[in-house]
C-alpha cells in the first residue's frame, strides 16, 4: 500500500527544467518583438513552447509528440551547421544565419535552440518513454497548422510559414500549382519526417529508464 500511496520521483533534472524555462522567458518576448506572434506558428517554435509545460509535467505524450514532430528537420539543421566547418555554404544552407555577421551573436544564441532542442527531447524521451499516440495525433496536428500558415497567413515575400509557399522566402515557388505544393507538404511531413521518427522512436525508446518500483503517474501519460 507504502508503494502505491508515495509520490513518483521526478525523472528529468530540475536544473534542466529551471534553465529551458528562463531560455523561454528571454526568447518568447524577443521573438514576439522581433517577429511578431505569426512566428511561433513554425514547427520549430510551436515544439519549444509545448516542451515547456511537458518537462515540468513530465508529460511523455507530449514531449513524444514534440520529438516526432521535429527531430528529424532539425537533426538536418545540425547537420548543416556542423557542415559549415567544411564548407562554407553548409549542405542545404539552413544555417547560413548562423554566419552572418550582420546578426547580432545574442540573436544567434537564441536561434542555436534549433541545434540542442531535438537532443534534449531524445533524452526527455529516453528517460521517460516514447508514447506511440504521438505518431497519429501529430500527423493530425501538422496537417493541420500546415492548413492554417497556408490559408491564413500572408504570402512571401511578408511570410512564407513551414515553407507552405515554397522553399524561397522572398516569392512563391513556381514549380507547381500552389495547391500542390501544399498536397506535397501534406504527405511529406507525416511520411518523410513523422513517420521515420516514430519507427526509431518505437523502437529504442519504447520503455523508457523506468525504476522497477515506479507507479503510473498520470502526468507521464
Amino acid at each position: 500500500m507504502s508503494a502505491v500511496m508515495s509520490p513518483v520521483a521526478a525523472r528529468l533534472p530540475l536544473w534542466l527544467k529551471i534553465v529551458y524555462t528562463l531560455f523561454v522567458c528571454v526568447m518568447v518576448p524577443y521573438y514576439w518583438s522581433a517577429y511578431g506572434p505569426l512566428n511561433f506558428l513554425y514547427f520549430c517554435d510551436v515544439a519549444l513552447l509545448v516542451t515547456l509545460p511537458a518537462l515540468w509535467l513530465e508529460n511523455r505524450f507530449l514531449l513524444s509528440m514534440q520529438t516526432v514532430s521535429i527531430v528529424l528537420p532539425q537533426l538536418l539543421w545540425v547537420v548543416d551547421f556542423a557542415a559549415h566547418a567544411v564548407w562554407p555554404t553548409g549542405v542545404v544552407a539552413m544555417t547560413d544565419y548562423m554566419f552572418d555577421p550582420g546578426i547580432k551573436p545574442f540573436v544567434r544564441g537564441l536561434s542555436s535552440f534549433h541545434g540542442w532542442l531535438p537532443f534534449m527531447l531524445l533524452y526527455a524521451v529516453w528517460k521517460l518513454g516514447y508514447d506511440r499516440r504521438a505518431f497519429a495525433v501529430q500527423c493530425v496536428f501538422g496537417i493541420a497548422l500546415l492548413l492554417v500558415c497556408y490559408f491564413f497567413t500572408p504570402r512571401p515575400p511578408q511570410a512564407n510559414l513551414n515553407d507552405v509557399f515554397g522553399l524561397g522566402k522572398d516569392r512563391p515557388q513556381q514549380w507547381m500549382a500552389p495547391w500542390l505544393w501544399l498536397a506535397m507538404l501534406v504527405v511529406v511531413f507525416p511520411v518523410g519526417f513523422y513517420l521515420p521518427a516514430h519507427l526509431v522512436l518505437s523502437r529504442w525508446f519504447r520503455g523508457g529508464q523506468r525504476r522497477n518500483d515506479d507507479t503510473r503517474n498520470p502526468n507521464f501519460e
